[in-house]
């Protein structure tokens, strides 16, 4: 595996945590550990697409990553967690 495939790779393995997590009940959507993993994991695989030049998970991970975004501003915004 090349560095672009390890990058995909570790981007999507932690969505897919997350995703698991949430579905086991560890994790709410309004964790911040939850939002982090979404967040870091769809940088990177947005990362390894535009390596791969490939534009349809460009556009998928790119709009996954800001609306993580969106998410940890509203998490850091609420002092009341």
């Amino acid at each position: 595996m090349n560095t672009t495939d390890w990058l995909g790779s570790v981007g999507v393995f932690l969505i897919l945590l997350a995703y698991l997590l949430n579905t086991l009940g560890t994790l709410t959507t309004k964790d911040l550990a939850f939002i982090l993993l979404n967040l870091t994991g769809a940088a990177l695989a947005c990362l390894a697409s535009i390596l791969l030049d490939y534009l349809p998970f460009i556009i998928l991970e790119g709009a996954w990553t800001v609306v993580s975004c969106f998410s940890l501003v509203k998490y850091l915004r609420n002092p009341v967690h």
